[in-house]
């Protein structure tokens, strides 16, 4: 750790120095927040024995510190229900200074595995459009299943590199993040195997590629917008320089203060570092303004316009009046070969655009019915559903629902039904003879 902590010395006072490094003789942080999508922070206290307000983080009021013992983990029907995703606690830093709000169109350039995308998701409320990017593949794929777990019906998925992606959007969002790949200097209390790859080389080579991402970003920001740049990592090279380098080339930008009162002042003075010692493993943002120019401070809203009500067969309206209370929704519907998508309310042009799925995938039109999907019925509110089953959290059909067996349920029920846990969505199943038949997807069943 000698180089590391070499580096480390030239940004802190000798006092705070000593500090950072009794601090590596300690447990990282571990945090949990809770997606109001699904879930309000006061309900998920009352579920969550061992946790009170007393550990919010001071990162995001939604975030919550999780001791070892805890008994919150993966397999927790909360996780499975998408009311929680656990997440670093400094990590919840970059979206609070984004400062998202209802109605916002968000690029999150750099999103799996999905934690800063769906608390910008929480923000959004099911209005705006959150566009989540992955140039890995595989990665993208995580970052998918994520926003279906947590219930998002307003994101666009892609998986292509930035600059084909903000060039094809330029000038769409209110704001953008770019949670660059980064050298991990944050990480190294959690993953040991994060330090053994670390090089002080490795992290002066990142900073090149972190300059050219943060340059294809601002090409889909609008005048007026804002940029966060952030990072788990310490290294100057990876931070400061960066901006100081990008907002050289580019006086368009300028830097903001954060306007936050969590972590301490970044060597510019106006951005935030958060390190270990400050109640997270380490992060770094920056918020940029893009100043207007002479075409104004307007999004280019002609490439946000509603989906066109398309041509939808018999079977499909129907299961969405037998299913939902309210269907204005389905004016959103797509169809693409079989398959069946609610898409956003606003959705741009998502051709050559590395897109791997828009809005919600409801299902597929078979000969002569619809089979649904489970995605539709996570984005779905239990008041907005005809039939639900509402289980208890000690009610061991959760278990077994969760394992993939069935259920029995009342007599009267009939047909496709939600499944709830504490009146949160976590999946559903079709009914028949009082038992109901599990559509939990296999890939996601407890053992």
């Amino acid at each position: 750790m000698n180089d590391f902590f070499e580096r480390v010395s030239s940004l802190l006072t000798s006092e705070d120095f000593e500090i950072f490094k009794n601090e590596y003789n300690k447990p990282a942080y571990r945090g949990v927040r809770v997606n109001t999508l699904k879930c309000e922070a006061d309900k998920f206290l009352s579920f969550a024995e061992g946790i009170s307000e007393d550990d919010t983080t001071p990162f995001c009021k939604e975030g919550f510190y999780i001791s070892d013992d805890c008994d919150l983990g993966g397999n927790h029907p909360l996780h499975h229900a998408g009311a929680i995703y656990f997440q670093e606690p400094s990590a919840m830093s970059a979206v609070s200074l984004l400062g998202v709000k209802k109605g916002d169109a968000v690029l999150d350039l750099c999103a799996a595995p999905g934690g800063k995308s769906t608390q910008i998701a929480s923000a959004l409320a099911g209005t705006g459009l959150l566009w989540s990017n992955e140039i890995v593949k595989n990665r993208a794929n995580i970052l998918l299943s994520n926003i279906e777990r947590c219930g998002v019906s307003n994101a666009v998925v892609s998986s292509t590199d930035p600059d084909t992606l903000c060039s094809a959007l330029e000038g769409v969002f209110d704001k953008v993040l770019v949670d660059a790949p980064c050298s991990g200097e944050g990480m190294f209390r959690r993953d040991s195997a994060v330090y053994d790859e670390w090089t002080p080389e490795h992290s002066d080579a990142c900073s090149v590629r972190q300059l050219k991402i943060l340059e294809s970003a601002k090409k889909a920001l609008r005048a007026g917008g804002i940029l966060v740049y952030s990072t788990c990592t310490f290294s100057k090279a990876e931070n400061e320089d960066v901006i100081a380098k990008f907002l050289e080339a580019n006086p368009d930008f300028e830097l903001l203060e954060s306007g936050e009162n969590f972590g301490r002042p970044s060597l510019d003075g106006k951005s935030v570092r958060i390190y270990p010692m400050d109640g997270g493993e380490g992060h770094f943002g920056a918020k940029l303004l893009k100043k207007d120019s002479e075409w104004g401070g307007s999004r280019t809203d002609s490439r946000l316009t509603p989906a066109d009500e398309r041509k939808i067969p018999a079977v499909v309206k129907e299961f969405f009046e037998d299913t939902f209370i309210n269907t204005d929704f389905a004016k959103r519907l797509f169809l693409h070969l079989d398959n069946v998508f609610i898409l956003p309310e606003l959705c741009p042009e998502i051709k050559g655009a590395g897109v791997i799925r828009a809005g919600v995938f409801a299902g597929t039109v078979k000969k002569s019915y619809f089979e649904p999907h489970h995605a539709l019925f996570m984005s779905a509110h239990k008041d907005n559903i005809k039939r639900v089953v509402d289980l208890k959290l000690d009610d061991s059909r959760v278990k077994n629902f969760l394992h993939g067996e069935e259920i029995s349920v009342e007599e009267n029920i009939k047909g496709y039904t939600a499944v709830c846990v504490e009146g949160i969505t976590v999946g559903f199943g079709k009914v028949s003879g009082g038992m109901l038949k599990n559509k939990y997807p296999k890939g996601l069943r407890t053992l």
